[in-house]
């Protein structure tokens, strides 16, 4: 594995590259990491993929990256922009470009500004989006509000309440708590940054995705209000894709399988 720190228009970005192959970006979920996705066991779906170079990063804002400038800098649509720079630095030929919720995100929002630049999308868990994207959008807004007024170990502790009534399947006390340390570890502002963005962001317009002309896998799980499985549906639709559906995120590891094949069917 070899690690990069390259400078884009938005900071310092940390880099990781493994593998040897087709070129395989990944961009992961909000408030993650490539860190945060090692400690969830998440990565597993996605090391040691054959004949893949895979391509993982901290979007700004997130692990070992530059904090985001603004707000406004922690949109979706700009993290798409970082994307599109990171491929040009790193010389890659129409890499696959994938990630999880946030980087389903990402993903999107980079192919239908440019869809040359890809050669086919991996979309996992997508997150909340169009008609249920404003009752995410307020929950993240609350958040930052109890960040700036009583900072981030209050909003730690009243994500730990949360996790009791809204669980995100398949997502133990033990994991919960590695994901929550993430969180601990960023400053206010920074925190508050991130969520305000989140808050601002949704997917690309259906019209915009339908127009899209790439192979497409989707990997969903149910019950998840967070990554609802009608965002996925929604998406076999618009990009006529293969959708995956998992219980929860236990079974992530199943749905390697198909992931190789679609790799596989891209070289």
């Amino acid at each position: 594995m070899e690690e990069r720190e390259l400078e884009l228009g938005s900071g310092r970005t940390h880099v990781e590259l493994e593998g040897r192959g087709t070129p395989f970006v990944w961009a992961h979920g909000f408030t993650q990491s490539i860190a945060g996705e090692n400690a969830l066991g998440t990565d597993a779906l996605l090391r040691g993929l054959p004949g893949v170079e895979l391509v993982r990063y901290d979007a700004r804002g997130h692990g070992r990256s530059a904090p985001a400038r603004d707000v406004a800098a922690g949109a979706w649509s700009a993290l798409a922009s970082d994307l599109l720079e990171l491929v040009a630095a790193l010389g890659l030929p129409r890499p696959v470009a994938g990630g999880a919720s946030m980087g389903t995100a990402t993903t999107l929002h980079a192919a239908v500004r440019a869809a040359g630049a890809f050669r086919g999308l991996v979309l996992v868990v997508p997150p909340t989006a169009w008609e249920t994207r404003k009752a995410q959008g307020d929950l993240y807004l609350a958040g930052a509000g109890l960040v700036e007024a009583r900072g981030v170990a209050a909003y730690v502790a009243a994500a730990r309440e949360a996790f009791k009534t809204r669980p995100m399947p398949g997502l133990t006390p033990e994991l919960q708590e590695r994901m929550l340390a993430e969180l601990s570890a960023k400053s206010a502002p920074d925190l508050a940054r991130m969520l305000r963005g989140a808050a601002a962001s949704d997917l690309p317009e259906p019209a915009r995705l339908r127009e899209l002309s790439l192979p497409a896998l989707v990997i969903a799980t149910r019950g998840d209000p967070g990554h609802p499985l009608s965002t996925a549906e929604q998406l076999e639709q618009l990009l006529r894709a293969e959708l995956v559906v998992l219980d929860d995120l236990t079974q992530l590891s199943r749905a390697r399988e198909p992931l190789v094949r679609f790799l596989s069917g891209l070289r």
